[in-house]
């Protein structure tokens, strides 16, 4: 017993000498490394624990010194700024945190070299697949539910998490290349810690951990590599508006002013064009940027600097860290504007080959175009975004499906979207889309009808812009006529052991999906060798009779296409489009087995089918 008791004094002793009295908890310390060699040098770290803010920190390592130490009104957090010189050696190290002389804290730290660069961003040659993860494929069974967070799996709720992983995307990467995709963006894959509806990943509950249940950092970042493998790029969902109502800071924010409303939650009035508004009054405009979306998604404050520094150092450690070919970033407009600016220009600083889209919801040109790199704002604002999602082509281009026919019907809705391309610096560089996973199913919007689904997508494909598809519509998914989240987000068929049918082996599909598959195959593997679509100018005809005919033109390489909405076989007199044709006298139908057709008077339209071809 004597023995016992010296062997714990000896214990209480060590471990005494190794932690002072008094020794303060790092609860987190983020980012946690950085990087030799990139042009932005000087990190600030968030340094939170108890007390913190009265310690003084303190570090040791080649090519590394601390150049300023920041606190705020809660002294639990300390912002340490650490410059990264030339010079610095890479490896391991730790901070330390000194009370007076005294040490009473140590956290680990580490500078790292560099991976190759990262690819290339995406233009208009690539083609991008959209994915929600939750609902694509179950790679890893065994993290669907994980003790101690607050969500389980629940596959039969529409609302719940049914077990889609970064795992299940990684086995599916040959079928995404093998559909011509170039270009992979899962819905946001860091951690969603809330009690429900956390599968959709937009209330981030910790900006710097991919979500257990997705899998670890460490697999987005072999997803990564992987996908590079196939020939496709991954494009990472970004959110710098809001974050989830259990995100940790919630608990303890590092300052008052760090969510908007003082963290009351106050709804957004969702006018966006208040931000150009000349005459907006002030109330209104801030209104829509400092208001919350919903009750569980806190809406941030990026006038203060230490956050708006903390959300641009979080894109940077991640393009960095997963080698990313892109981002998507969610509710652009939402933010503060003069933060997006700087945001954006530290982004495309760092990765001048890089490449980005924003969303803005609006049926409004101008209010689209006021976000992209280029434009010359009134309001003085200088945007830095490559791109922009198109949503005024996407919203004319669903009611043109629909419209009746007559002076303002039919396909006069999308003729005259394109026509507003003058507002943009760069109208080739917005991503096109008939859906994406916050609208009704494009099947749904047009109530079954597989020939105007196919026509909405060859237009996607071969307008100018990059082109984006929505998972499971190559096999039909259809999903609720009214938006339904859960519902239209469904399951792809095969992403679960026990499916009875499976998009990526083709069993148990019906004739109409196999048929889909294969228009979709056809379409977007053409398009992938198409330099016309990649680059080339665009040419459109007023549309006439149900039928909107426009050309690309490309060095060496001319497509003619023809959406035909009617529900006859339609004939279309060519002599209006000579100028396009160029003298071509024959062309290939790239749907059609590539059969040769003569470009005589007249072409004979399929019925309500598109007709692509590329001329001689």
């Amino acid at each position: 017993m004597r023995l016992i008791r010296l062997a714990m004094l000896g214990c209480a002793l060590l471990l005494t000498a190794i932690v002072p009295a008094g020794a303060t908890t790092i609860e987190r310390l983020e980012p946690g490394n950085w990087w030799v060699g990139m042009q932005y040098r000087q990190v600030e770290l968030m340094v939170h624990g108890r007390g913190i803010a009265s310690l003084s920190p303190r570090l040791s390592h080649p090519g590394l010194r601390i150049v300023e130490v920041q606190t705020t009104g809660n002294p639990n957090y300390l912002f340490v700024t650490v410059e990264i010189g030339d010079d610095t050696v890479p490896g391991a190290l730790e901070i330390e945190f000194l009370d007076g002389g005294e040490v009473v804290a140590r956290h680990p730290w580490r500078i790292d070299a560099r991976e190759p660069a990262p690819p290339r961003g995406f233009d208009g040659s690539d083609a991008i697949y959209l994915v929600t993860p939750d609902r694509f494929a179950n790679g890893d069974p065994g993290n669907d539910s994980v003790a101690g967070m607050r969500e389980a799996a629940d596959r039969a709720d529409p609302d719940g998490r049914h077990g889609g992983d970064l795992a299940g995307m990684r086995a599916h990467l040959g079928y995404i290349a093998s559909l011509g995709f170039t270009r992979l963006w899962p819905t946001p894959v860091l951690e969603n810690d809330q009690p429900s509806h956390s599968y959709h990943g937009y209330a981030i509950t910790d900006l710097y951990r991919v979500d257990p249940r997705m899998g670890r950092n460490e697999d987005l970042r072999v997803l990564s590599r992987e996908a590079r493998a196939h020939g496709i790029g991954l494009v990472m969902d970004v959110v710098l508006n809001h974050i989830g109502s259990e995100h940790w800071w919630m608990r303890d924010p590092p300052s008052d002013d760090w969510i908007n409303h003082a963290g009351r939650f106050v709804p957004t009035n969702h006018r966006r064009t208040t931000i150009q508004d000349p005459h907006a009054a002030p109330g209104d405009r801030a209104a829509f940027t400092d208001g919350w979306f919903v009750e569980a998604m806190p809406d941030l404050n990026q006038r203060n600097p230490h956050l708006a520094r903390y959300l641009i150092q979080n894109t940077l450690w991640w393009i960095e860290y997963a080698g990313l070919a892109g981002i998507r970033e969610d509710t652009f407009g939402y933010a503060d504007t003069a933060f997006l600016s700087a945001w954006a220009k530290a982004v495309m600083d760092e990765y001048p080959d890089f490449d980005m889209v924003g969303e803005e919801w609006s049926a409004n040109p101008a209010i689209v175009a006021h976000w992209q790199r280029g434009k010359a704002n009134a309001s003085g604002h200088v945007p830095h975004m490559t791109s922009m999602m198109d949503f005024p082509v996407h919203i004319a281009l669903r009611d043109a499906l629909l419209r009746p026919a007559g002076w303002e019907g039919d396909w006069m809705p999308l003729y005259e979207a394109l026509a507003n391309d003058f507002l943009y610096p760069d109208p080739d560089a917005l991503v096109v889309f008939a859906e994406n996973h916050d609208t009704t199913r494009l099947l749904a919007h047009v109530d079954g009808d597989l020939g105007l689904w196919k026509l909405a997508l060859a237009f996607v494909a071969t307008s100018r812009g990059i082109p984006q598809f929505y998972y499971g519509s190559e096999v039909l998914l259809r999903g609720p006529a009214q938006r339904r989240d859960g519902e239209l987000r469904a399951d792809m068929p095969g992403g679960w052991n026990g499916d009875v049918a499976s998009a990526f082996t083709g069993a148990g599909l019906s004739p109409r999906q196999r048929e889909a598959q294969a228009f979709v195959r056809t379409l977007f593997d053409w398009r992938r060798r198409a330099p016309a679509l990649h680059a080339g100018s665009l040419t459109h005809y007023a549309p006439e009779d149900g039928v909107y005919v426009y050309f690309r033109h490309g060095e060496g390489n001319t497509v003619m296409v023809a959406l035909n909405r009617n529900q006859a076989d339609t004939p279309l007199a060519l002599a209006r489009f000579a100028g396009s044709l160029g003298g071509a006298r024959a062309a290939v139908d790239v749907l059609d087995g590539r059969r040769r057709l003569a470009l005589d008077d007249t072409l004979l339209l399929p019925a309500r089918a598109p007709l692509i071809l590329e001329l001689d």
